[in-house]
């Protein structure tokens, strides 16, 4: 059997620029006023995708993720030729899933159709708010009406696709956000990303939440939220399989899916990471996160790495932990250990157990309970001591 039968292997690629930044947004994404060199950065991609494949040949890939940045805002042959370079490099499965994010404004949508013949299959669509209101205060630049709008666009042209809200929103109550998650529902058919906002540092909303001039949910309230996110989607079919990812069964995001179970993915582009195996060495690498340096820097030597570390066994089990609790299905504690070299701790799991924040299945696999999703770091904490 060959490494390409047994693994998962993504590839994500990460497009740097926005029209405008939004205040809660830490992400490495920039504003360019004058117009981007796409074909430029395509040279760039293409090129960093085949200095990664000569480190990881003989690869399927079985996802690709087009993040950002904002990936719709490329032109849908830029998209096209960096899906022809990930083919040209390594193998293509059959049933891969090529994601691109987009902003649904009425602009991007006229792409969709474009971005759908140059191979992508799935849109996952920043909405974060069906209010236009909470949509000005999160700098947003689209209004709810044309969010909808593009969702019937991307609906109409892909098979799959995705939106995000983001809750626990200045002045939100539970009751106003069940109505605005039922709403979400009957519009995004099979795959719901829901996160509470967190205030970054380093961001606008940072220093307004430091001078009082912006509210967030108090703990119990955010709680309430949280309840009320995982009632409803349960309810209406779209259980959490991930802490903050909701789908039909059979919808997951497959590429979310390769971070959480630990699987290999490379990292392309300015600011992105990957986890690559070479040798039987997990590498954790980076690249250069300022567009233009990391341009630079891929035509200069071919790649835009800076930081490709080593993980030892410890740090690597301690990374699957951490990503394999998020998931609804838990993990395999015997991976844990074959990591790791040690079992986890059979008392910490009795206590876990015995409060109730997790459970143990049949078959021996460890999952995180609802109740012990709310304080899931703590949980994980808990257990990699």
């Amino acid at each position: 059997m060959s490494h390409a039968d047994r693994e998962a292997f993504g590839v994500y690629v990460h497009w740097p620029f926005c029209l405008s930044k939004c205040p809660y947004c830490d992400f490495n994404s920039h504003v360019r006023h004058a117009p981007v060199d796409e074909a430029r950065f395509v040279r760039a991609f293409a090129r960093e995708i085949e200095t990664t494949a000569a480190r990881v040949p003989g690869r399927q890939v079985s996802s690709i993720f087009l993040g950002g940045g904002t990936p719709s805002l490329m032109q849908p042959q830029t998209v096209g030729a960096v899906l022809d370079a990930i083919a040209k490099h390594w193998t293509v499965a059959r049933d891969v899933e090529v994601t691109l994010e987009a902003n649904p404004t009425s602009v991007e949508a006229t792409r969709f159709r474009g971005y759908r013949a140059a191979g992508v299959n799935r849109v996952s669509l920043g909405v974060q708010a069906l209010d236009d209101a909470s949509l000005k205060a999160l700098g947003r630049l689209h209004t709810a009406r044309e969010a909808l709008d593009a969702v019937a666009i991307a609906r109409a042209a892909f098979d799959r696709y995705s939106f995000d809200l983001i809750y626990a929103r200045p002045d939100q109550t539970p009751r106003m956000w069940a109505d605005e998650l039922k709403q979400a529902i009957s519009e995004a058919a099979e795959h719901l990303s829901l996160y509470q906002l967190t205030i970054e540092e380093g961001t606008p909303f940072f220093g307004l939440h430091a001078a009082g001039k912006l509210q967030t949910p108090d703990e119990a309230t955010a709680r309430a939220l949280y309840d009320v996110t995982q009632e409803v989607c349960a309810r209406e079919g779209l259980p959490a399989y991930e802490i903050s990812n909701h789908a039909r069964a059979g919808a997951e995001c497959k590429h979310n899916l390769v971070y959480w179970r630990g699987e290999e993915y490379a990292g392309i582009g300015p600011g992105a990471h990957g986890r690559l195996d070479i040798d039987g060495v997990r590498h954790a690498t980076a690249t250069e996160r300022r567009p233009e340096a990391w341009l630079l820097n891929v035509e200069e030597r071919g790649h835009g790495v800076v930081s490709d570390d080593s993980l030892n066994s410890e740090e690597r089990a301690d990374e699957f932990l951490l990503m394999g609790l998020r998931l609804a299905e838990g993990i395999d504690p015997k991976r844990y250990a074959k990591l790791s070299g040690r079992q986890l701790d059979p008392h910490r799991i009795a206590m876990l157990r015995e409060e109730g924040a997790i459970a143990v299945d049949a078959d021996g696999r460890l999952r995180v309970t609802k109740s012990g999703f709310p304080v899931l770091d703590a949980v994980v904490a808990d257990l990699a001591a």
